[in-house]
């Protein structure tokens, strides 16, 4: 048979085989949709907060005063001890408690003194503890320079040098590559590489495992190449769309270069083709690719080290993590779409996403061999058919 023959048949058993339809096209374009409306509002509002005030003076009432003000918490409550307020915490009323000690004002009265402020944040959830966490800090480290120049002016300075001193060493906040640092504008772009990277997996292990069992599986070169044409012409159009237009219709930010992307999804696609076609050798039936997905979706994300700093994951783990083309997917795309790197030069602050290109031309190269070295030997196994 030849390679275009298999090309054709390949396309007509997908979009004859309802199963695999719905993975790879539905699937393919509805996922991101599910992700987008869940992470749709990036940022928590008004997180409801308790107070536990034991000082009662002037500077703790202007700093919660200050606090409140910002539009991440809300001061709900006002407690006379640490145990109301737990007690609320544990009923998920408040998702975050501010204690100041009795000896808050004397300690900043005192030249050398040193006030503390105890901040406990609701770690359930990672929203509730940014939008805590950081609205106090900002008001601290605003509190900490008025009470610097105080002391500098209770220490006989002119106020205007106090100003000044304090002042050395200005500092200002800049989000980079994701200006309203929500959850959603960090995730979906590496949810969208892993969508086209499990889907096609689960896909090619479905048409793999039901052609086993109807005993129509055939391991030749040709079927090799004619299959692998087949799924890189339907989902390169899918992956532009997923890759390409996706983050600018959900305005996720995507600094790079469409050129850029549309080269960069070549090598990804037949990375991922080969791979799983190599996985598909082993599956003996249509069910297995499921648990597969199911097994190996959630590892893959970690293991790529997007939603898990690098540096956390074991060696083992990290090394074994570059053997799976969405590792380098995950990286390379985020590089090229989020930080605007370029597949040749340098761009401003981020680098050439170059090396996730040519490791994800290598790993194609060596899956391929692979698949080859796999249906030569699937084929030399399999039984000939009995004469009739």
């Amino acid at each position: 048979m030849k390679v275009w023959n298999v090309f054709v048949n390949e396309l007509r058993r997908i979009f004859k085989d309802p199963g695999v339809t719905v993975i790879f096209i539905v699937a393919t374009l509805a996922y991101p949709l599910i992700y987008k409306a869940v992470y749709w509002n990036e940022q928590i509002n008004d997180v409801p907060v308790a107070v536990v005030d034991l000082s009662d003076s002037p500077e703790s009432r202007a700093f919660l005063h200050k606090w409140n003000a910002s539009p991440d918490v809300r001061l709900v409550c006002s407690c006379a001890s640490m145990n109301e307020a737990e007690q609320l915490l544990r009923d998920q009323k408040v998702h975050g408690i501010i204690y100041f000690p009795r000896d808050f004002e004397n300690q900043l009265a005192d030249p050398l003194g040193q006030a503390h402020i105890s901040l406990y944040c609701d770690m359930s959830s990672f929203l509730y503890m940014k939008a805590v966490y950081l609205s106090c800090n900002q008001v601290m480290l605003e509190s900490m320079r008025n009470i610097q120049i105080d002391r500098y002016e209770q220490m006989g300075m002119d106020k205007e040098f106090a100003w000044a001193l304090v002042q050395d060493a200005p500092y200002s906040e800049t989000a980079l590559f994701t200006p309203t640092g929500g959850y959603g504008s960090f995730l979906i772009p590496a949810v969208l590489v892993l969508i086209l990277h499990q889907t096609l997996l689960f896909g090619i292990c479905m048409l793999g495992g039901t052609a086993r069992e109807e005993n129509l599986d055939q391991y030749s070169f040709r079927s090799l190449i004619g299959r692998a044409g087949a799924y890189f012409t339907l989902y390169y159009a899918l992956a532009v769309i997923l890759l390409g237009l996706l983050p600018r219709l959900f305005d996720i930010p995507h600094l790079g270069a469409f050129d850029d992307i549309l080269l960069f999804i070549a090598p990804y696609l037949l990375a991922v083709i080969f791979f799983s076609m190599c996985v598909s050798v082993f599956i003996r039936n249509r069910e297995s690719g499921l648990v597969l997905l199911i097994s190996t979706s959630l590892i893959f994300l970690f293991m790529a080290g997007i939603s898990w700093p690098k540096e956390m994951i074991p060696r083992p783990w990290l090394y074994m993590s570059y053997l799976i083309p969405y590792t380098w997917g995950a990286h390379g795309f985020i590089h090229i779409n989020s930080m605007g790197a370029s597949l040749i030069h340098t761009n401003g602050f981020t680098a050439s996403a170059a090396p996730e290109f040519v490791s994800l031309w290598i790993l194609a190269a060596a899956y391929f061999l692979l698949a080859c070295l796999l249906f030569y030997i699937r084929r030399r196994r399999k039984p000939c058919p009995s004469p009739a």
